[in-house]
């Protein structure tokens, strides 16, 4: 199963970091894969974010999200539920002396042909996607977020 993980802290307090990170919509801004995304409504479990992502051949793909959990500044987790992946995305939340911890981590489940073909490009994928949490804490601490 392809998944990749990457913690960082965050010298903010740790209800603005869990705001940014709770609004999806935020996203586009630090992972490069988010061609555009709008939410459906505010980050609460249920609310759906349409979003299109790069896939092969730079072409967008279809890889809606559902947040499934939410716990104020505790964590947020979102599930896909379009597109030929449907990951689980998963963000955790602590304070700190420093500020916040933010962990960003994406698994998904690959099964028969899918198993095959894609489990190599898909960890690429996740790998550089949680990379990009570099990005949003540069962000945040900046103010540019």
């Amino acid at each position: 199963m392809p998944a990749a993980s990457r913690t960082v802290t965050v010298a903010r307090p740790i209800g603005e970091v869990f705001a940014y990170f709770a609004d999806a919509t935020n996203s586009a801004q630090w992972r490069s894969g988010v061609k555009e995304i709008t939410a459906e409504g505010e980050p609460a479990v249920g609310t759906v974010y349409r979003q299109t992502v790069s896939g092969p051949g730079g072409r967008g793909v279809s890889a809606d999200v559902r947040i499934t959990d939410y716990v104020p500044d505790r964590k947020v987790v979102l599930e896909g539920i379009s597109g030929p992946l449907r990951p689980t995305v998963s963000y955790l939340f602590a304070p700190t002396a420093d500020g916040t911890e933010v962990t960003f981590s994406l698994a998904a489940e690959l099964s028969g042909l899918k198993k095959l073909l894609m489990n190599g490009p898909v960890q690429k994928t996740m790998t550089a996607e949680v990379a990009g949490l570099d990005r949003a804490k540069a962000l945040l601490e900046s103010g540019s977020a």
